[in-house]
């Protein structure tokens, strides 16, 4: 970066207390992840990239492509579905469809969050891809298009089969793409009950009623994989995502999922520094039709940093070169990067928020004279 534009002044929010739990509790899981799902920063891990039978967590890639294709107007909520026999004939946890019957979408959508139901899945894997091996095809391709590396699906319940792995890492890039892409329908994961043909289901993700802010996702189980739960919460307009993968128990899955939720909250605070477009600093312009120019950040600008420790953070703007018009609006100009100690947070380009023209024959030759002797 040539020339310093400005160190920014950063709003001022009021500092809340530290509490309790702002220490990492013992964890019981094969792997863990916790992250704030709007800056990305990850809050805390343990073998966080190790692929591991995801059990019915696999049901999130499901779902994801499911809201994808209501969102493309591929399928309707109220579209009747054909339950097929190999749908019917699903093994484990089952929302009870009946081979030939019509299903509505939304219903096997509730049957698949709420009950986990193996046919449920089967059923929105034909509907969709006409064969459960090419809706298998598209989780694969969704899951390398969200940056899941260490991901690989075999079918699209969870039921156990060779090869079939994600990671906590994994499962939490594909939640905070749930909650991101299709907010319209998140709201699906928190509906604790469901009735079909007659029969009540109730959502297995007890954090649900046991702890404040959380409205999903999901859990899952076998006895290879363990007790499985992706957790999320939002409390004060901080949203997190806790990711558990093989817990000893059902117990200790919730215990250790509130706990991570608990020490994120307590532990850490996530402020919106600036909206993509906002203002920032004033550049000096040459050889334009005007002398300054309103420069802003691309993108919006989020950090989580340790409780406490918002008053430290250190916002900067610089431009890559002297401007010289004609510049054009959204053209970037430099950068704005956010800095908590020597740690840098985070970094966007510097846009101009605003036009500037050629300016007259006298302002580009003087300015050309004040650029020589700059």
């Amino acid at each position: 970066m040539r020339r310093l534009v400005a160190t920014l002044a950063l709003l001022a929010f009021a500092a809340a207390a530290t509490g309790q739990g702002t220490t990492l509790p013992p964890v019981d899981a094969k792997a863990y992840y916790l992250m704030d799902a709007v800056s990305g920063a990850v809050l805390a891990e343990s073998r966080a990239t190790e692929p591991l039978d995801p059990a019915s967590l696999t049901k999130l890639m499901t779902a994801y492509l499911a809201f994808e294709a209501l969102a493309a107007g591929e399928v309707a909520l109220d579209d009747p579905v054909s339950v097929s026999e190999r749908a019917w004939r699903a093994t484990g946890s089952r929302m009870f469809i009946e081979v030939g019957s019509e299903v509505a979408f939304d219903d096997l959508l509730r049957g698949l969050i709420i009950q986990s139901g193996n046919d449920a899945a089967i059923a929105i894997a034909e509907r969709l891809a006409g064969s459960e091996q090419d809706f298998v095809a598209a989780m694969n391709r969704a899951a390398a298009e969200l940056g899941m590396t260490g991901t690989a699906w075999r079918n699209p319940n969870g039921l156990p089969a060779r090869g079939h792995v994600s990671t906590a890492r994994d499962m939490a890039l594909l939640a905070r793409a749930l909650i991101r892409d299709f907010p319209q329908y998140y709201e699906r994961f928190s509906e604790r009950e469901f009735t079909y043909n007659g029969i009540p289901q109730y959502n297995r993700n007890d954090l649900l009623s046991q702890r404040a802010g959380v409205d999903g996702l999901k859990t899952g189980y076998t006895r290879d994989a363990g007790y499985c739960l992706v957790s999320s919460a939002e409390r004060e307009g901080m949203r997190l995502i806790a990711v558990l993968f093989g817990s000893t128990s059902d117990r200790a899955r919730n215990e250790s999922s509130a706990a991570l939720l608990d020490y994120g909250f307590n532990a850490w605070e996530t402020h919106r520094l600036y909206a993509r477009g906002d203002a920032v600093a004033e550049a000096r312009v040459f050889k334009g039709n005007r002398e300054t120019l309103t420069v802003g950040p691309a993108a919006d600008i989020v950090v989580t940093v340790p409780r406490g420790s918002y008053a430290t953070l250190v916002a900067s703007a610089a431009l890559t070169a002297e401007l010289i018009a004609p510049l054009a609006p959204d053209q970037v100009v430099g950068e704005l990067e956010v800095m908590l100690g020597n740690t840098r947070l985070a970094a966007e380009p510097l846009i101009a928020l605003g036009e500037v023209r050629r300016g007259s024959i006298f302002s580009r030759v003087a300015d050309g004279v004040a650029l020589w002797f700059d």
